[in-house]
This record gives C-alpha cells, sequence and structure tokens, in this order.
C-alpha cells in the first residue's frame, strides 16, 4: 500500500483508479527505459513510486480526448505477453545451450 503521495490526492488528477494504475505503469516503463525525469527531487526509489509522484505534482496526465481506456489496457497487456514469451523463449534457449555445452565437455 502507497502512503506517499495519497491516494486521495492521485484521484483528484485522474477520473479512475484504473486509468492511474494505466497512466502510473505506462510511466514507470518509460523511466526504466531511459525517460527523462521530470521532478528534482523524488522520496521514492522506485519507478512506479516516481511515476506516481509526478502524477501527484500534475506533470502527467491524461488526455481527456484519448481512447486510452480498454483499447491501451489491452496492447500493454499483449505487448507484455509477447515480452513475456520471447523472454522464455530466450531463457529456455541459453538452459539448452548450457546444457549442450555441458555435456560436450564430458
Amino acid at each position: 500500500m502507497i502512503s506517499y503521495p495519497s491516494i486521495d490526492k492521485l484521484l483528484s488528477k485522474v477520473d479512475s483508479r484504473y486509468s492511474l494504475a494505466i497512466l502510473a505503469a505506462k510511466r514507470a516503463h518509460q523511466i526504466e527505459t531511459g525517460s527523462f525525469e521530470m521532478l528534482d527531487d523524488y522520496k521514492s526509489s522506485k519507478t512506479v513510486g516516481m511515476a506516481l509522484e509526478e502524477i501527484s505534482a500534475g506533470k502527467i496526465t491524461i488526455d481527456p480526448h484519448s481512447d486510452l481506456k480498454e483499447a491501451e489496457a489491452e496492447a500493454i497487456d499483449q505487448k507484455a505477453q509477447e515480452d513475456e514469451a520471447i523472454q522464455a523463449d530466450r531463457d529456455a534457449k541459453q538452459k539448452k545451450q548450457a546444457s549442450d555445452d555441458s555435456q560436450a565437455n564430458e
């Protein structure tokens, strides 16, 4: 459970908890991939916390005219599933290669 920023303050910036979760997740991903930070000082060291602080400060908003809701959530979910499948495939290949290398050295 988050204590800062408060959920009440965050919900005053967006129209629903769902929108807040999507917005925070997107912004956290941007921060993780090297996007610039919008505040000079953060209380949180984690990207989701940083994103919530930016939302609370009014630095990140949702365009009320965009269809961010369900289509965006589905796209994010689909991308996450694809990324997980790619990573699982890479892990399986690395494990097989390590096993093959181990057997070749015996």
